[in-house]
Parts: structure tokens; C-alpha cells; sequence
């Protein structure tokens, strides 16, 4: 345990639109969260295994912290993927033509959609801290 990371250093980041339903904002969550752990390095991000009085281990708990923000709309995420790119920060998005359909579906109806016409759902950034929070300092806690 003594050899772990500064756990202040990186952070896992989501901003999701507050426009969704709870039932849509929770599957937007997780989607994103699933496809930016996919695009980590090995040594990017660190998980601790947690082990219970009775024995029982709770395994991959990320070390690093995990802050889920709001928008108030889709131009905002919009803005926070522009400053990623530039930054070469890692992350994933959710746009509302990743809805309906299956993956096919939707995968065609992203592709004859504008990036301008996007709606936004989420991004999920991972990366140093400080970086991060230059990006999304605006953006309040999600409660």
C-alpha cells in the first residue's frame, strides 16, 4: 500500500448534460466511463484492492479520485472535447445519436450527422490534475 501514487496527482472526470432524465444520465455514465478505461495505458491509472474484516475482497477500486460535473448544455461539453484535443488529454463522449438502434444504428447516424449538429451527453477525461481542472473549473458538482 506504502508504494501507491500521490492520489491528487490524475483524476477521472465526467461532465454530463443536465438536460437527461436520471435513467438516461446514469447509462450516459457508464458508457463513458467504460470506453475511456479502454483507452488507458496500463501504468495511466492505478486500482487498489479493499479487503473487509470478514476477509472478503472488493477488487479494482480506481486509487485515483472520481468527479462526475454538470452542464447546462451540449455546447459546453462540446467545449471541454475541443480543449482535450488540444491538450491531448484522454477521454470519451456520448452524443445523442448513440441513443436508439443498437450500435450499428447508431454508429451510421453518428456518421451522417455533422459534428456541429451533435448533442452532447457526456465526456470522461482522465488525466493530471491541475490540467483537468483548468478545463472544467467552470462546471459545478453534480448533485
Amino acid at each position: 500500500m506504502n508504494n501507491l501514487p500521490d492520489e491528487t496527482k490524475k483524476r477521472f472526470v465526467a461532465v454530463l448534460n443536465k438536460k437527461m432524465d436520471i435513467g438516461r444520465t446514469v447509462n450516459v455514465l457508464g458508457h463513458i466511463s467504460v470506453g475511456l478505461s479502454s483507452l488507458l495505458a496500463p501504468d495511466d491509472a492505478v486500482y487498489v484492492d479493499y479487503e473487509d474484516q470478514s476477509n472478503n475482497l472488493h477488487r479494482n477500486v480506481s486509487h485515483y479520485p472520481y468527479i462526475v460535473l454538470k452542464a447546462d448544455n451540449s455546447n459546453k461539453i462540446r467545449k471541454v472535447r475541443e480543449e482535450a484535443i488540444e491538450r491531448g488529454i484522454k477521454f470519451t463522449v456520448f452524443t445523442h445519436t448513440m441513443i436508439e438502434g443498437g450500435s450499428m444504428v447508431q454508429q451510421s447516424l453518428t456518421k451522417e450527422t455533422l459534428e456541429s449538429d451533435l448533442n452532447y451527453l457526456g465526456i470522461c477525461l482522465f488525466g493530471e490534475t491541475e490540467v483537468i481542472r483548468e478545463i472544467t473549473k467552470k462546471f459545478s458538482l453534480y448533485k
